[in-house]
Order: structure tokens, then C-alpha cells, then sequence
């Protein structure tokens, strides 16, 4: 327990202790809501066990309450292991370890095996963001947990992180941006009918009920054959390289968004999803009571895609999709409703098709993306082949505080170097930009808002 004036701090054991419309209104109020951080989508991986005390998740979300008010709130998770996190933290753990001090159990304010930007400390104000991250970092100095991780914060979180000197640390992602650039008077592309980039699909992708929001910088594309118009030649021919071999290996798409995705397609998805992890000698983070509830009460986050071939699925990614920042992060059951971003999440497959990842994980999410007036696509954590797809470098940001003040020294001592590290290879991938020469491509602004 800790107190500030008339504010309550309470340590909660379970997300399903919280009630869930008080979340998800503190929710809506932050600058940067995403569907991960809504209460169903928490719940979900507690109840399912994906995220939960049997693999090393333990819940201990921090609330502040103002009488029976919730004030503000966080995720967190004291773990065993650094595993389902993509900000890598090995070496300090190996660091800890060689000098025979715990680093296990450490804290997390983070979503579980979700590398998405966005808001982590839920809270009414500033004021009172920074009274809840204070009260974690408080909670974990009584309990001796060594160390507090937030993990792809949004920008406020990490004003509130600065004002307390926790250390910050920078990751590269990548991002595509819904904004053709700019070319004088030049007239917008038109689609090109037969065209090899046309869509390989045998759903229609059907066109917005408005006409998608002007974003800053540029018009939104037309159609894909417009947004291949903005990329370098050898760009724009791989990419038609790339889509031909897939449609000329007989592969059709289609996609189901929100409660069109049957239990049959779900169940596919799964076996595709669980397929993959098992190739890599791993068991799947989530589990397909997850999805299922995913089904239930978030139906309209996911977006997925079916590869089919002689009309028998071989494939499938699934994609998560948001509306405006005032839904908190959910997307709006309007079908007249324009999602504002597009997150790539998982992917799997059956059988092996030259290039049917990039179509199944990029081509059709991003031309599903131009068709509905979608702004932003993130492609996840890593990857520079993701470039090739047009998808940019952006800077995502962590902070830490470490109890013990001499690793704490030291580990900020590494982040300084890896952060020149970080500036120069952002600085290199500037250099390899795939769009026509004069189109900025700088990654390195604060992280992107919806």
C-alpha cells in the first residue's frame, strides 16, 4: 500500500479484479490506446493461461483509486524470465547472475508477447501518471524485485519516466505510413486495370463508405498500383516479382473481419499459427482458448487473411486493426467506421509457396489498408527486410529502473553507447530508403500517436 494525499495505491492479483469499464474508460482518455491494453484483451490472456502465474506471468497490476474512483492503473507483471518481452535484457540478467545477485523476479509494464507501441500508464492526468509510476517503483523497492521494465511506452509514459530519471532505452521497428508523397502538380495515379498488382483475392476488397482522411504530409494512396508508383524501379518490380509467383502458384486470398471470421477459419488460423512455433522448436505463446475469447469479446480487432489453393486454405495471418484514439483503442462496430491503424501480428502456413509470407503478411494487409482508408500499418519488432515492403524505421522507446545503484550505473553507461549505436543504424537505413529519391524517410521522431 502507498498513499498520496487523498490517492490509494492497491497491488491487484488478477486483470479480472479490475473492473473492466472503468479500465477501458481510463483507457479511451490517453493519447495512444491500442486493442492490446483494453481490459478484454488482458483478461483473455490471464484467463486462457497464456499470460498468467503457471508460465511466468504473474499479475500485479498498480492501481490508484480517489475514494471508489480509479485513477489511473498499469499492467503489471513480475516474471522468472525475459522471454515473450522483444526488448532483450540477456546480458544484464547474465551480468546479475555472475555477480550473485537475483534479477529474477523483475517487474514489467508491458502487454505479454506484444511489441506494440502505445499508452502503458493509464491515468486521469499527468500528475497522476506520475504518481502511479512512482508507486510501482515504490512497490518493487519493498518487495525487492530487482528492476522495472516499461516496454514500448507511448510518449507520455515517457515524459512521466523522464521526470524520474528512469533510464530510456531505444528499439527500431517498422512502420508503413498511408501517405503518397507529393509530386507538384503531378495527377494521382490511376488503378491499372489487369494490372500484376491488382488483387489476388476472391473477396472483394471493398472500397470505404468515405472518403479516407487527408494525413499530414500527403494524400493517402489510391490503390496499390499508386503506392508501387512511389517506390524505386527495382523496388516496385520485386514487389510484382514477388506477387506474380504467388498467383501463378494458383493461390487466392480472402479476408473476414470481426464476427465474419468463422470458428472453422479461427480453428485454421490456429493450427497455421501453432505450426509455425513448433517449426522453430518452440510451443506457441498463446493458447486457442486466447483466440477463442479474442472471438467473443473483441471480435472487431482482428482482420484475418486465408491463402486457399484448388480451393483448399494452405495459410493465414492475422491482423489487428483500431479506430480513433476517443473508442480506446476498440475498433467501432460502425461498418461505416474508418480504422486508423493496422498492427501485423501472426502467420502461419501449411504448405510452402514461394513469397507467400510477403503476400500473406505485407501485400494484402497493406493493400486492405489503402482500400479502407487505414493510416498507419506496424509490422512488429525487427526486420529490416520489411523495408523492401516500404515499411520505415521508427524509433520505439522502454524505460528501466534497477534497485541496485551500481548496475544501475553500469547499465546506463551501456545504454549511452547503444544508444549511438541506435542513431548511426538509423542513420544507415536512411540511406537504403525504397521510395523515389526526395521522399523523406526519417524514422527517428517521437513514436507515432494514431
Amino acid at each position: 500500500m502507498a498513499e498520496e494525499a487523498a490517492i490509494i495505491a492497491r497491488v491487484i492479483a488478477s486483470p479480472l479484479d479490475v473492473d473492466a469499464a472503468a479500465w477501458n474508460a481510463l483507457l479511451a482518455r490517453q493519447s495512444h490506446p491500442t486493442p492490446f491494453l483494453r481490459h478484454e484483451y488482458l483478461a483473455a490472456l490471464h484467463e486462457s493461461g497464456s499470460a498468467a502465474p503457471r508460465t511466468g506471468w504473474a499479475p500485479r497490476f498498480m492501481t490508484l483509486w480517489d475514494g471508489d474512483t480509479l485513477v489511473a492503473a498499469c499492467p503489471l507483471y513480475l516474471k522468472n524470465h525475459s522471454y515473450g518481452e522483444y526488448v532483450f535484457d540477456w546480458a544484464w540478467a547474465s551480468a546479475y547472475e555472475q555477480h550473485g545477485a537475483p534479477y529474477y523476479p523483475k517487474a514489467v509494464i508491458a502487454v505479454p508477447f506484444t511489441p506494440v507501441p502505445g499508452s502503458r500508464l493509464l491515468a486521469r492526468d499527468d500528475e497522476t501518471r506520475a504518481l502511479l509510476l512512482q508507486a510501482v517503483c515504490q512497490w518493487c523497492d519493498e518487495e525487492n524485485v530487482s528492476s522495472v521494465h516499461m516496454l514500448f511506452a507511448s510518449d507520455a509514459d515517457i515524459e512521466a519516466s523522464a521526470q524520474q530519471e528512469l533510464m530510456l532505452r531505444r528499439t527500431v521497428q517498422f512502420h508503413w505510413t498511408n501517405t503518397a508523397p507529393a509530386h507538384g502538380d503531378e495527377a494521382p495515379a490511376a488503378p491499372q486495370a489487369g494490372s500484376q498488382a491488382a488483387p489476388i483475392a476472391t473477396a472483394p476488397l471493398a472500397t470505404t463508405a468515405a472518403p479516407p482522411a487527408q494525413h499530414s504530409g500527403g494524400r493517402p494512396f489510391h490503390s496499390f498500383d499508386d503506392f508501387l508508383a512511389s517506390l524505386t524501379q527495382d523496388k516496385r518490380k520485386k514487389i510484382r516479382q514477388e506477387r506474380r509467383r504467388v498467383a501463378d502458384a494458383g493461390v487466392r486470398f480472402r479476408w473476414a473481419r470481426g464476427t465474419d471470421i468463422s470458428a472453422s477459419d479461427w480453428d485454421f488460423f490456429y493450427r497455421c499459427y501453432e505450426r509455425t512455433y513448433l517449426e522453430h522448436g518452440n510451443p506457441p505463446y498463446l493458447t486457442r482458448d486466447f483466440f477463442a475469447r479474442m472471438a467473443a469479446h473483441l471480435p472487431q480487432a482482428w482482420l484475418l487473411f486465408i491463402a486457399e489453393r484448388d480451393g483448399h486454405p494452405i495459410a493465414s495471418s492475422l491482423i489487428a486493426i483500431s479506430d480513433h484514439p476517443s473508442s480506446g483503442g476498440a475498433p467501432c462496430e460502425s461498418e461505416k467506421a474508418t480504422p486508423i491503424a493496422a498492427y501485423g501480428r501472426y502467420w502461419g502456413a501449411l504448405e510452402r509457396v514461394d513469397c507467400l509470407h510477403f503476400e500473406a503478411c505485407y501485400y494484402q494487409p497493406l493493400q486492405w489498408c489503402i482500400e479502407h482508408g487505414v493510416h498507419r500499418f506496424e509490422g512488429g519488432a525487427q526486420g529490416e527486410h520489411k523495408m523492401a515492403r516500404a515499411l520505415l524505421p521508427v524509433q520505439a522507446t522502454s524505460a528501466h529502473w534497477l534497485a541496485h545503484p551500481a548496475f544501475a550505473e553500469a547499465v546506463e553507461r551501456f545504454l549511452a553507447r547503444e544508444t549511438e549505436g541506435i542513431e548511426g543504424y538509423l542513420d544507415d537505413l536512411k540511406e537504403r530508403s525504397p521510395f523515389k529519391p526526395g521522399v523523406s524517410t526519417t524514422g527517428k521522431g517521437p513514436t507515432p500517436k494514431p
